[in-house]
C-alpha cells in the first residue's frame, strides 16, 4: 500500500533528521523535520517507535525497488539501471538504513527476517546475470549483492556530506559497479 505524499515527506525528513540529530531530543528531530514536537509524538509516540516505523518503512520501499527493477525477467543490466534508480529515488530512506546498520542487522532474533526476502533477490538477481554471462563469475553472487550495496549506500552517504554530487550518481554507480563486475 502506497502512503499519502505528505507521510511519504514526513518519513523522508524524519529519516534525515534522525540521522542528522542522532543524540537529538524529540523536539530536536521534530524541528528538524519541520513538525513541532505534538505532531511528532501524535504520529510515533517514542523515538523507538519511530525508528521502528522508519525501519519497516525502508523494508517496504527497498522491496519495491526489488519488485519494480524486475529482476527476475528483464535483461540483468536493464534491471541493474532500475535497481539503481529505484534506490536513488529513495535516498533519504537509505542514509537512514545505512546509520541504523548493526552487525545483527541481518540477525533473525534481532528482526533481521525483513531484510532477507531483499538480500535474496539481489543474490538470485547477480546470479542470473552470472549465467547470462553478465557479470563477472570468479566472485560469488553474494558477493556482488554486498558489493552493490556497499557502493550504493557509501555514495548515498558521501552525498549527503558533500563529497558526492548528485547530478550523475546513477550512472556513476553503474559504472563503477560494472568495471569490477563485468564479463572480461
Amino acid at each position: 500500500m502506497d502512503l499519502p505524499a505528505a507521510d511519504e515527506k514526513l518519513l523522508k525528513a524524519l529519516a534525515v533528521a534522525l540521522v542528522d540529530h542522532p543524540a537529538g531530543t524529540f523536539k530536536d528531530i521534530a524541528q528538524a523535520a519541520g513538525v513541532s514536537k505534538a505532531t511528532l509524538n501524535r504520529f510515533c509516540g517514542t523515538r523507538n517507535n519511530l525508528i521502528e516505523i522508519l525501519l519497516n518503512h525502508g523494508c517496504v520501499l527497498m522491496n519495491k525497488v526489488i519488485e519494480q527493477a524486475d529482476l527476475e525477467q528483464a535483461a540483468p543490466l536493464e534491471a541493474l539501471d532500475r535497481l539503481i534508480d529505484g534506490h536513488l529515488t529513495h535516498r533519504e530512506i537509505l542514509v537512514f538504513l545505512c546509520f541504523q546498520w548493526r552487525p545483527d542487522s541481518l540477525d533473525e532474533s534481532c528482526g533481521g527476517s525483513r531484510w532477507i526476502p531483499y538480500s535474496d533477490a539481489l543474490d538470485a538477481f547477480f546470479l542470473r546475470g552470472q549465467r547470462e554471462g553478465v557479470f563477472r563469475i570468479d566472485i560469488s553472487a553474494p558477493v556482488l549483492t554486498e558489493t552493490f550495496a556497499s557502493l550504493l549506500f557509501g555514495l548515498v552517504d558521501a552525498e549527503r556530506r558533500g563529497r558526492v554530487a548528485r547530478a550523475g550518481m546513477a550512472p556513476l554507480l553503474m559504472q563503477f559497479f560494472l568495471q569490477g563486475a563485468a564479463v572480461k
